[in-house]
């Protein structure tokens, strides 16, 4: 993994999808606030929607000019999951606290990424590197579209929410299996 160049285009990408996660929360959850008197919060909910899939396209596109360009390095690596996980709980928690995510499922998928990530740096203490498998990735994108069904109040949300908790329980899975195949714990 190169490790010589911290400032390049994929850290980039990911610090401004870090930026963007709290904004895209701020729509959300304050559509009462005053800033926004005289906005439809139907308006909010797009707003909401076009930063979530600005920001979800920089997670395309950082990992491609990384992988592409030989640009991975240690900061990437720790702050493109970072990224994804404050994108994606952004998106979740604020659907949730507007009544168009279910508790139960934004639960499940909060508790296995802060179990995850939780194993992810005991194995790094380790010295092991547990690194985003398919499944992982996939779980990603179906919980980004599943967010982007929901803001936009489109037919199948809910499915594909349940979907994404499978997946995301699924994947988590995969990394404890995995973890303690190569560990000595």
């Amino acid at each position: 993994m190169a490790k010589s160049q911290i400032f390049n285009i994929p850290n980039i990408l990911a610090f401004i999808r870090l930026l963007l996660a709290p904004v895209m929360f701020l729509f959300l959850v304050n559509q009462d606030a005053s800033i926004f008197e005289g906005i439809h919060k139907s308006w909010l909910n797009y707003i909401a929607a076009f930063i979530f899939v600005l920001a979800s396209a920089t997670d395309f596109f950082d990992g491609y000019i990384a992988r592409t360009f030989d640009q991975v390095t240690v900061l990437g690596s720790i702050l493109d999951p970072l990224a994804d996980k404050m994108l994606t709980l952004a998106g979740f928690l604020g659907l949730m606290l507007l009544g168009s995510a279910s508790p139960w499922a934004v639960f499940l998928i909060i508790t296995r990424e802060l179990f995850i990530t939780g194993l992810r740096v005991s194995a790094v203490s380790q010295g092991l590197d547990i690194a985003a498998s398919w499944m992982g990735k996939i779980k990603t994108v179906v919980q980004m579209i599943a967010i982007g069904f929901l803001l936009m109040q489109w037919p199948g949300g809910e499915i594909l929410l349940w979907i994404a908790v499978v997946l995301t329980l699924y994947s988590g899975y995969e990394y404890v299996r995995d973890f303690f195949k190569n560990t000595q714990l």
